[in-house]
C-alpha cells in the first residue's frame, strides 16, 4: 500500500509569536520623528545665539583724541559688567575712521570723500552686549553709562531690532515648547500601543507560564529584557538616520555648520536611546502586568 506525500505544507504559527520587525520599525519611526524635531529645536537655539552674539552697540569717539585716550576708553569698556563672558572671544572691536570709509566705499561703490573733501566718519568701538541685558531698559541704561565716559561722542544701537528679537524669540520658544509636549506625548502613546498590540498575541503564553507555577517576576523578566533590547536597537537605528540626515543637510545647505552644536546633537542621540529603552520597558511592564491579572475568560 503506497502512501501519498502531501503536496502542501501548512506552516503552523508558534504559540506566542512576536512581531519583532514591526515593533522595532514602529519604535524607530517614532524616535526618528522626535529626533528630527529635537534637531529643529537645537538649530533654532543656535541661530538665536548667533543673532544675539551679533547684537552690538556702536561707541563713536570724539575727534582728535590721542592714542592714549583711546586705549583708556577701551580699557574702561573692557571692565564693564554688560560684556559677554565668553572664553577666547573678543567683545570689543576697534574700527578707525579710515577703515570705516574703505568699508563704506566697498559696499556702496561711491567715494563720498571725493565730493566732500574730507572723511566725516569717526573712530568707533563695536561692543558686544551679554544677552542677559538685551531688554529695552538695560540697553538704555548701558547707553547712558557709556556716553558718560570721557572721550565718547555718541552711543548708537538699533532699538527696534532688539525689541523684535526678544518678541520673536519668546513667541518661537512658546510654540516649540507646546509642540514638543504634544509630540513627546504622541510618541509615548504610539510606542506603548505598538508594544501592547505585540504582546496581545502572547497573552496565552503568559497564562501558560502562570499555570505551571512561574512567579510574576520570572514571567516579566524576559519580556522586559526583550523590550529594552528592542528600544535600544530602535534608538541606534534612529540615531543613525539622524546622523545621515545631518550629513545630507550639511552638503545641501551652505553655512549650516555655523549653527550646529555637536555637543547638543550628541546629547539628543543619547536621549533617543534612553527614551526607546525607558518607554519600551515601561509599556511592556504595564502590558504584561495587565495580562497577569486577567482571568481566562477575559483573555479571550
Amino acid at each position: 500500500m503506497s502512501t501519498v506525500a502531501p503536496k502542501f505544507k501548512v506552516s503552523k504559527k508558534k504559540l506566542g509569536s512576536y512581531p519583532y520587525l514591526s515593533v522595532v520599525l514602529s519604535i524607530t519611526l517614532a524616535l526618528f520623528v522626535i529626533g528630527v524635531f529635537g534637531l529643529l529645536v537645537i538649530y533654532s537655539k543656535e541661530l538665536e545665539r548667533v543673532v544675539r552674539d551679533n547684537v552690538k552697540i556702536q561707541v563713536y569717539l570724539k575727534n582728535k583724541i590721542t592714542e592714549t585716550q583711546r586705549l583708556q576708553i577701551e580699557k574702561n569698556l573692557s571692565s564693564r559688567y554688560f560684556l559677554p563672558r565668553k572664553p577666547g572671544g573678543s567683545s570689543i572691536q576697534f574700527i578707525s575712521r579710515e577703515e570705516a570709509a574703505k568699508q563704506f566705499i566697498q559696499e556702496t561703490g561711491e567715494d563720498f570723500q571725493h565730493f566732500l573733501g574730507e572723511n566725516p566718519l569717526r573712530d568707533a568701538f563695536l561692543v558686544s552686549v551679554d544677552p542677559a541685558y538685551h531688554d529695552k531698559k538695560s540697553m538704555a541704561k548701558i547707553k547712558t553709562e557709556v556716553e558718560q565716559i570721557n572721550g565718547v561722542f555718541q552711543v548708537y544701537y538699533i532699538e527696534n531690532l532688539i525689541d523684535s528679537i526678544n518678541k520673536n524669540v519668546t513667541r518661537i520658544g512658546l510654540i516649540l515648547l507646546g509642540m514638543a509636549a504634544v509630540l513627546l506625548l504622541t510618541v509615548v502613546l504610539l510606542i506603548s500601543s505598538t508594544l501592547r498590540l505585540a504582546l496581545f498575541s502572547q497573552r496565552f503564553l503568559i497564562r501558560s507560564m502562570q499555570l505551571v507555577g512561574a512567579k510574576r517576576w520570572f514571567i516579566q523578566r524576559p519580556f522586559l529584557f526583550r523590550a529594552s533590547l528592542h528600544g535600544f536597537l530602535a534608538g541606534v537605528i534612529a540615531s543613525g538616520l539622524l546622523v545621515a540626515l545631518i550629513s545630507f543637510a550639511n552638503k545641501r545647505i551652505e553655512d549650516l555648520t555655523l549653527i550646529q552644536n555637536t555637543d547638543r546633537i550628541a546629547l539628543l542621540l543619547g536621549c533617543l536611546l534612553l527614551i526607546g529603552i525607558f518607554v519600551g520597558t515601561t509599556s511592556t511592564y504595564r502590558a504584561v502586568r495587565k495580562y497577569l491579572k486577567l482571568s481566562l475568560d477575559e483573555l479571550y
